[in-house]
This record gives C-alpha cells, structure tokens and sequence, in this order.
C-alpha cells in the first residue's frame, strides 16, 4: 500500500506557497502522494486556491512525489482545456501526475451557483463525455466528438503525455454506474452516500463489483481516504492500493506540519 496526503486548498490552506512548503515535506519525510481538492465555491467568502497553479508550483518544487487533482469535477471544466493543463503538468513534473474526476459535489455551491447543471444524470453524462474526449485528445490522433454536450471538430493534440495520465474516477457507493466507469479506466476512490470512507467490508464488496467489470490488473488502484484511527491493514485486505490521509477538522497549519512530519505508515496498523 502507498500513503498519501489530501489537503483542501481552502481556507488556512489556501496559500499555495504554504502548499509547496507542504509537498516538500511530505516527499523529504517519505509520503508517496500529495492531493489537492478542485473547487470553486466552498462557503461563502471562504478564501480557496486554484488547484491547478498550486499543484505546478509543488510539480515545480518537487522530485518523486505523486501529485494530482481529487477529484476534478470533470463536467464544470471544458475537457479539452483540462486534457492540455494535464499533459502540460505532467511534463513539468516528470510524469507524476494523476488526474482524480467526479461529477462534482456540492452541486448547489459548485454547479447552481453559476448557472450549471446541478442534476446528478447531466452532470454524469457530461463525465462520461468529457473523459471520452480527453482520451481522444490525448490518443495523438486526429479526434472528433459530438455528444449531447460536447462537440469537437477533428483535431490532433500534441505532445501526447508520457507518461500516460492515469485517470482515478470517484463514486459514490452504492450506486453502481460510477464504478463501472471506474473499471474502465486506472483507479476508483469511492465514497460512501454521506461522502464518508466506505468501512472495510463495503470496501471488499466494492472491490468485487469492479472486478466483475474488469480482469484482476495490479496497475488499478483503490483509494481511500482514512483519518489517524483507521485501521490500515483492514482497508489493505479490502483491496485498497493507497491510503490518503486528510487533516484533521480545524487542523492548523503548523499542527499539519506535524502530522506530515511523522511520515506515513509502513507497518500497518493505524494511519
């Protein structure tokens, strides 16, 4: 299993230059992932950061350590914009990058509040088509698409990202059709209903859904979110393939230096 950190940039943690202070800690101190959230609108007046400028500032400063998005809320973002900011960042930073994607939640704040399709059907339709035109554009040949929400004329992108982007598609369980979107690409990080981390035996429940939509493949990753009391061991014979560990509640920066500073688990047991 790898262990990660997933930090809301918002708030306290929306100074993207504490953020590179941050992901440099993380890889000195031996953490394999570093994840920020994509969001426009948390609270009102909430200050949040651009995903996207902080996570090339910590590709830039940064060696070895995994850095993505999760999950970008695919269906509020023109994809075509999303497949060149992904392939330039991935360049930048050597081929480290993983693209996490939803439909995006919470749709009021994140959707509604600007006129966007707030109804879960659109807004995975507009998933399904999006993550169809990434791969089209990052297939390096000449791609065209029309779809209920998209259309895009033949064109041929460039440079191909090699890498290749490995894309983790967010569910919510038990609804089933993310997860066969999941199977069809390189990783799943589920959620349960109330956006909570799905317990253990859930876990394996969903673990054996994906693998009847897809041949075992040690390349698929699942990915949970587990705060410091978690049992890392029942989540690692669920199936999970990295455990991300997120703040605690009104954590402070400093006490999240702290936290980054004791280095991730590497003998199971708790996070």
């Amino acid at each position: 299993m790898r262990f990660g950190l997933t930090v809301p940039n918002f708030g306290d943690l929306s100074d993207p230059v504490l953020m590179v202070e941050l992901a440099t800690q993380a890889e000195a101190v031996g953490w394999d992932g570093f994840f920020v959230w994509d969001h426009i609108v948390v609270a009102d007046g909430m200050a949040v950061a651009d995903p996207w400028v902080q996570l090339a500032a910590v590709g830039q400063a940064t060696d070895h350590i995994v850095i993505g998005p999760l999950v970008t809320p695919l269906p509020r973002r023109r994809p075509w914009v999303v497949a060149r900011q992904a392939e330039t960042l991935n360049r930048l930073s050597g081929g480290r990058l993983v693209l996490g994607v939803g439909i995006g939640f919470p749709p009021q704040e994140e959707f509604g509040t600007f006129g966007e399709p707030t109804d879960p059907r659109t807004r995975a339709e507009m998933l399904d088509e999006g993550l169809e035109v990434l791969a089209g554009m990052w297939s390096g040949v000449p791609f065209s698409f029309e779809g209920a929400h998209m259309r895009v004329e033949e064109t041929t992108f460039a440079p191909v990202p090699r890498p290749a982007i490995p894309v983790w598609v967010a569910g919510t369980w038990p609804n089933r059709a993310p997860f066969r979107r999941a199977a069809r690409h390189d990783g799943v990080f589920p959620l349960a209903a109330d956006m909570s981390t799905p317990t253990p035996a859930t876990l394996s429940e969903i673990v054996a859904y994906l693998r009847q939509h897809r041949p075992v493949d040690d390349s698929f990753e699942v990915v949970v979110m587990l705060s410091p009391d978690s049992d890392v061991d029942a989540y690692r014979d669920a199936g999970a393939t990295w455990s991300l560990v997120p703040p605690s509640t009104g954590m402070t920066p400093s006490a999240l230096r702290t936290m980054i500073a004791g280095g991730p688990p590497r003998r199971g047991g708790t996070v």
